[in-house]
């Protein structure tokens, strides 16, 4: 099979969906890679690596897209992107359709088959290729937090750990899954006051046996949400539904409740985000305020730490990729019912119900797809 990666277009996008060692991989298994020139440079792997391992570098972008049967990303194709794509091509990548009408209708015109990573599901009802950059962001979450509540960030001006004499910042995290778990395990290593809010009473329960009651478990009511808005300094939204859009929990009117200064760090910005004043940021401009709140709403976070995150990500992509190019998408889906969450798009339908829900379109279930 022929299988390329192109470079990411993204604002501030460094990483790329396939390291050397995975190139080498599937050529050793017959297949041809073609790796747009300098796709690797941003995550520190240069061409010669690639050359070595046995793929086929391309500079001219629209020829890596023509040729691909299958087409390994990282981020959301771009429009530029999507008017590439065509009829028997296949595109595995992140996705995020429930908040991207307009990608969402792009894909359908394509008569592509798109398959996302962060709906593949597993034996436990987790989500393996959303795991990685879930624990990247959530790490990365409260060192931008940190950052932006200090004075010149436009934040209140308060150091996360305090210093002797002086208290530390009070940090809540909005649910308790892999981005909030990671998210309040690094604001504690960092000497804050901890706080995780969910609706999971046997999550908390996990994370309070985890943590021996250093971080404070709280079941998410609005009284309870209403008072983290009050006392918090900084508020990181880490909510998940799976494919669906995030919902709302922070209104606009809640923020004349927060303390001026006050940050929030939206990591479901991705899924159109969980604080309604939300709008998706660049690493370039990365915050902006509103009613005295700072808000840190990047939606491609792991992206600047793209060396750490290309390599966690293909670890866990490799196992399925392998799958796709050794037996084409429709077997490879056939053989796992979990690899077959991940259809969100097949010749011209939605094939995932919460993205179809999102927009009033009408959907195949992924057996449907198969079977056509």
């Amino acid at each position: 099979m022929r299988i390329s990666v192109p470079q990411e277009i993204k604002n501030h996008e460094y990483r790329v969906a396939l390291t050397p060692g995975g190139a080498r991989e599937l050529v050793a298994r017959g297949h041809q890679v073609l790796v747009q020139s300098g796709a690797g440079d941003g995550a520190g792997y240069p061409d010669t690596a690639y050359r070595e391992a046995g793929a086929e570098l391309i500079d001219d972008v629209e020829a890596v897209w023509a040729q691909a049967e299958l087409i390994l990303k990282v981020k959301e194709p771009q429009a530029e992107e999507v008017a590439r794509l065509h009829s028997g091509q296949t595109l595995f990548t992140y996705l995020h359709l429930a908040a991207e009408e307009p990608l969402t209708r792009g894909l359908i015109e394509s008569g592509a088959t798109c398959i996302a990573y962060e709906t593949i599901t597993d034996d436990l009802g987790g989500l393996p290729l959303l795991a990685p950059m879930s624990r990247v962001a959530g790490r990365m979450a409260v060192q931008a937090g940190a950052h932006s509540l200090e004075k010149a960030q436009g934040g209140a001006g308060i150091l996360l750990p305090g210093v002797p004499g002086v208290a530390p910042a009070r940090v809540t995290v909005i649910g308790g899954g892999v981005v909030g778990e990671n998210a309040a395990r690094m604001a504690l290593g960092l000497g804050a006051e901890v706080t995780i809010l969910d609706k999971s009473l046997a999550r908390l329960e996990v994370l309070d046996h985890r943590y021996q009651g250093q971080i404070r478990t709280v079941y998410s009511t609005r009284e309870t949400l209403d008072a983290a808005v009050r006392d918090s300094d900084l508020i990181i939204g880490a909510v998940l539904v799976p494919g669906a859009a995030a919902p709302k929990l922070i209104t606009r009117a809640m923020l004349a409740e927060m303390k001026p200064g006050s940050v929030l760090v939206d990591v479901a910005i991705d899924q159109g985000g969980c604080f309604e004043t939300s709008r998706p940021t660049t690493h370039a401009e990365p915050s902006y305020v509103v009613d005295g709140i700072v808000h840190y709403c990047v939606a491609n976070m792991p992206g600047a730490v793209a060396r750490t995150s290309t390599q966690a990500l293909t670890n866990a992509t490799l196992p399925f990729v392998l799958a796709l190019a050794d037996k084409g998408w429709k077997q490879a889906l056939a053989d796992d019912v979990h690899f077959r969450a991940g259809l969100n798009v097949h010749a011209g339908r939605v094939t995932y119900a919460a993205v179809g829900e999102a927009f009033g379109i009408d959907t195949l279930t992924p057996a449907q797809a198969l079977e056509g």
